[in-house]
């Protein structure tokens, strides 16, 4: 299930939950890079092009709906959450009385394991997205993020596609930045939102009734800034002089040492903490 697309007008978060489920439900387009060879990606990309597939398919071309357009990396491995263990936990804190917060939610999520997370790139239909989607799934085949799905196109509606690449854990910051890193590395330059996957198993969406962001942060990548970065912003942060702004840039560089080169580095640097973390590029999944 996944964070709603967006309309021209807005829905309510039970309307957002019911129309992200029937997607899921539907059947997917998959690459799976684990079994099926490389060599046939680009004309499965070339073929299933989302301003092209149909959301509701084409009863006269024989062509029935599809839910979402998916790319499994190399590395995917399967997850195991106890999401009915997760729903159960979520009524008896319903039934308590006690406030639902983001903190709340994030401890039901660790106890049941619910932990994968993903950032959300919402485009219009056309060149735009197709090429956005383009470069993502290209990242997927090459290991740099686990897995992503764009949603096919609406000819009934102005809702916008929405691509949504996926980290293992939406509790580690690190993990998150890593994987905003990934999608500017491949070519996105466009404003991202990230989505823990226990907001949408519980319908936590747009317009619920906990007055819940939907999303928990926030990445707006500096064109004008040098080098470029992204700056994230931690939006679960309830005070606005306490909200934590993530500064997170890509430097691509040299050592040289006694004359051996060490390779290509990225450094990491956060804007929130002062501090620089230095990792090699296998380290950082790009």
């Amino acid at each position: 299930m996944e964070e709603e697309e967006e309309h021209a007008e807005p829905l309510s978060a039970e309307d957002y939950a019911a129309e992200a489920l029937a997607a899921d439900m539907d059947p997917w387009i998959i690459f799976d890079a684990r079994k099926t060879p490389r060599a046939e990606f680009y004309s499965w990309l070339e073929s299933n092009r989302p301003s092209q597939v149909s959301r509701f398919g084409d009863e006269e071309g024989g062509l029935g709906p599809v839910g979402w357009i998916s790319v499994l990396g190399p590395d995917h491995g399967p997850e195991y959450p106890d999401v009915t263990g997760l729903q159960e936990s979520w009524e008896k804190l319903l039934a308590s009385g006690r406030q639902v917060t983001f903190q709340t939610i994030k401890e039901l999520a660790l106890n049941h394991n619910v932990l994968t997370g993903k950032w959300l790139i919402h485009m219009d239909t056309g060149f735009k997205v197709d090429r956005a989607w383009e470069c993502i799934a290209k990242a997927v085949l090459d290991g740099k993020i686990s897995s992503a799905k764009v949603s096919p196109r609406d000819a009934n509606s102005e809702a916008k596609h929405v691509i949504c690449a996926y980290n293992n854990n939406f509790a580690d910051e690190e993990q998150v930045m890593q994987l905003d890193a990934a999608i500017r590395a491949a070519g996105v330059k466009c404003s991202l939102s990230y989505k823990p996957d226990v907001y949408t198993y519980l319908g936590i969406y747009r317009n619920n009734k906990w007055k819940l962001c939907p999303t928990i942060y926030e990445s707006k990548f500096d064109l004008e800034c040098v080098p470029r970065r992204s700056h994230i912003i931690n939006k679960c942060v309830n005070m606005p002089d306490k909200i934590k702004i993530i500064s997170c840039i890509l430097l691509r560089f040299r050592f040289f040492v006694h004359g051996c080169a060490l390779g290509n580095l990225w450094s990491i640097y956060d804007g929130g903490s002062r501090n620089v973390q230095t990792a090699s590029k296998s380290n950082l999944n790009l």
